[in-house]
């Protein structure tokens, strides 16, 4: 049984969606940096806000927006994976190899 999908949820959805397919838009030897990117940053502004704060959501929904416009640009070819991305895929692949 599915639930029914908020419009904001659809929104977030959709903009995920959108990033993952701009990343497929790159370098194939910098796919995995933005794909690390696109995720850990979804995955800490999800976790950084209440699901209840509308305004604090459709803010990010926004700035999403506006910073994947400019990662759609074909100009740009590469991104910056900082330590703490690194650190939390690694976390994220131990705590994955672990519960197998």
């Amino acid at each position: 049984m599915s639930l029914k999908k908020s419009g904001l949820q659809r929104e977030v959805l959709a903009l995920y969606r959108r990033a993952l397919r701009m990343v497929r838009t790159k370098p194939v030897l910098t796919q995995p940096k933005f794909l690390l990117f696109v995720r850990y940053n979804f995955h800490t502004q999800a976790s950084s806000v209440s699901p209840r704060n509308v305004a604090a959501i459709e803010h990010l929904i926004r700035r999403g927006r506006r910073q994947l416009e400019m990662y759609e640009q074909p100009s740009v070819r590469d991104c910056q994976i900082s330590r703490a991305m690194s650190d939390w895929e690694q976390s994220r692949r131990g705590s994955w190899t672990t519960s197998q």
